[in-house]
């Protein structure tokens, strides 16, 4: 039960060390920002585009980051042993 109560607040650290990490990707003149608990923290939009290429390039901007996230969250728990929690 240590054990597990020691992993929690390791858990905890972690998770209060990736609210801090930021992905950052760009597309088309299209900037999304994401941070470690996958909130979106900024977005600048590119006038030129229209519409539909706006649309398209925000959707991938927002899953590309936060997938970068996720993947660097993953390795972080791999490595500090809590992969198997």
């Amino acid at each position: 039960m240590f054990d597990q109560l020691k992993k929690i607040q390791e858990l905890k650290k972690l998770q209060d060390s990736m609210k801090q990490e930021q992905e950052t990707v760009q597309k088309k003149g299209i900037t999304v920002t994401v941070n470690g608990t996958l909130e979106v923290e900024r977005i600048t939009l590119n006038p030129a585009l229209d519409q539909s290429e706006t649309e398209i390039a925000l959707a991938q901007c927002i899953n590309e980051a936060q997938k970068n996230i996720q993947k660097r969250l993953a390795k972080t728990m791999l490595a500090s042993g809590l992969g198997g929690f």
